[in-house]
């Protein structure tokens, strides 16, 4: 019994510093996250579900039917919302992760209801206060962007970034490209 009590405790012991490790390493590299590699390329982190913070989600509306035609929901990588909520700005090498999801809408007892149906791809976005990757179409701005479709989330479709992202969020140049008000956990 004292045997399994301390090879249980040694376990939640190696678990709790994996986990401090991995923060910690976030907080030293924040290119150590793996969404860019060396010469810039940026990919979909392939563990951000299980340890990026959630951020929140949109809904945005059809065009004439009742519901939505698509969901948007963002991910940060770790210690993002903090140092957002202490510094008011998003941190260098701060990963943002949109996943983008096609609607679907039909009636169920509670009302006509959408949900995210069918992934379309995802949205990175990589915090560049210090302008590493210069030239590099994809990053400027303060920011790496890239659009992946959903069957190669390693190989972006974007050639450049002004072209092909960064119109979305020119209405939210002002808060660093980012539509802030959609993510509860920034707030203060």
């Amino acid at each position: 019994m004292r045997t399994a009590r301390a090879a249980s405790a040694l376990f939640l012991l190696a678990l709790a510093c994996g986990t401090v490790a991995v923060v910690a390493a976030w907080a030293e590299d924040p290119w150590a996250g793996g969404a860019v590699d060396a010469t810039g390329n940026l990919r979909v982190p392939t563990d951000y579900r299980t340890t990026y913070e959630f951020m929140g989600s949109w809904a945005v509306a059809a065009d004439q039917d009742p519901g939505a035609k698509e969901f948007h929901t963002v991910y940060a990588s770790p210690g993002t919302t903090a140092a957002f909520r202490r510094d008011g700005h998003f941190p260098d090498g701060a990963v943002l992760v949109k996943e983008v999801y096609s609607g679907a809408t039909g009636d169920m007892t509670t009302g006509t209801v959408s949900h995210a149906d069918k992934l379309s791809g995802w949205f990175v976005m990589t915090k560049d206060s210090k302008g590493r990757f210069p030239g590099n179409k994809l990053w400027g701005d303060g920011w790496g962007w890239s659009w992946f479709d959903a069957g190669n989330p390693l190989k972006t479709t974007s050639t450049d970034y002004t072209a092909d992202c960064q119109s979305c969020h020119i209405p939210a140049q002002s808060t660093d490209w980012i539509y802030i008000q959609g993510y509860p956990p920034l707030g203060k």
